[in-house]
């Protein structure tokens, strides 16, 4: 199966809720390659690999997200998918690199 990449900014009640850490485990438990980190305007952004249905399924899990977080907008776009990575990490807050269509 061909493997899909996208890049998903989470907006809402998203930091200080371990929302990083859910996210990091469930794309683990969902077999994708990845990251996720906190932005300096307060929203939670990353990328995710792996087959369509697990990124799916993915994508279900951060709309929702952990218990303490509030999720008012997912966005999400399609990537080329890239090679060399071998797991879902959590890289440091940073300014964002997701850019919203206008």
């Amino acid at each position: 199966m061909s493997a899909i990449r996208i890049a998903f900014k989470v907006h809402g009640t998203v930091q200080g809720v371990g929302f990083r850490d859910f996210t990091q485990k469930r794309a683990t438990e969902h077999g994708l390659k990845g990251w996720v980190k906190n932005t300096t305007c307060g929203r939670v952004e990353g990328e995710a690999q792996g087959d369509s249905e697990s990124v799916q399924k993915l994508l279900k899990d951060i709309d929702r997200g952990p218990r303490l977080a509030h999720v008012v907008k997912l966005e999400k776009k399609d990537l080329t998918p890239q090679d060399g990575e071998d797991h879902f990490g959590v890289k440091r807050t940073s300014d964002s690199a997701f850019h919203s269509e206008p």
